[in-house]
């Protein structure tokens, strides 16, 4: 492993969190729509994301958006993992690659929910974050691929027999979460604590904050009885 001083290398994460920041402004929700003529953020909620591409134009079309942001969240993720998987912080035994991969992670979810490209009003940063999770927890070990597919699938049967999107994606988003900080508590167990872990912790926890934050109105919907269901069955069949 080489030594990574943040003293002199921080210029890196400066061009990596803009690059980051921008391709999460790419809103593929929107691109997608306009190739059939219509505006995502003029139609159904108005959310130019997976819930409402599916609810507008099927359930095809709303898992092509999906597995698009998916990406979105976690190509830059793994770019950030191979790009630094040699190197510790200078001092520590903390691996640059464990900091990096959700330090891009954040920006690209910033980049979805605010992006300059739209006036800051963008999607809600679901579909972006469980790809993100899903990469940085397959990227040490292929075996995860599998693992998380199954927790998405979990998601999905969760969606299926509630109706209940929003709560389904959310308690995905945690769950990968907290997976992934029991697994970064496990490798780094009887090591000091350092200024390099929290910030990990505390990147992981931003993610969760977003996404529920830029959700808060379809649980206060759902906590008064008033939250639109989601019917996979019936998106499924809508054409």
């Amino acid at each position: 492993m080489q030594n990574f001083s943040f003293a002199q290398g921080w210029w890196q994460f400066l061009l990596l969190g803009i690059a980051c920041y921008l391709i999460g402004c790419f809103n593929f929700a929107l691109l997608i729509s306009r190739t059939k003529k219509r505006d995502i953020t003029k139609i159904g909620s108005g959310n130019p994301g997976t819930m409402n591409m599916s609810r507008e134009f099927g359930l095809k079309v709303g898992l092509a958006t999906f597995f698009c942001d998916a990406l979105k969240g976690g190509v830059p993720a793994l770019a950030a993992y191979f790009l630094y998987q040699n190197y510790v912080f200078e001092g520590t035994v903390f691996a640059v690659s464990d900091f990096a991969r959700y330090f891009c992670g954040v920006l690209v979810v910033i980049g979805h929910i605010f992006p300059v490209t739209m006036r800051f009003k963008g999607g809600k940063g679901i579909a972006s974050t469980l790809g993100l999770f899903w990469a940085c927890l397959s990227c040490e070990n292929a075996w995860w691929i599998l693992f998380a597919f199954l927790c998405l699938v979990g998601v999905v049967v969760f969606i299926f027999l509630t109706e209940w999107g929003s709560l389904g994606s959310l308690l995905g988003v945690t769950g990968f979460s907290v997976i992934q900080v029991s697994i970064f508590l496990t490798r780094y167990a009887g090591l000091a604590v350092n200024a390099y872990m929290v910030a990990t912790l505390l990147l992981i926890l931003a993610i969760n904050l977003l996404t529920w934050t830029a959700h808060r109105e379809n649980l206060v919907r759902l906590f008064a009885g008033e939250e639109r269901h989601t019917s996979i069955r019936k998106l499924s069949k809508k054409k």
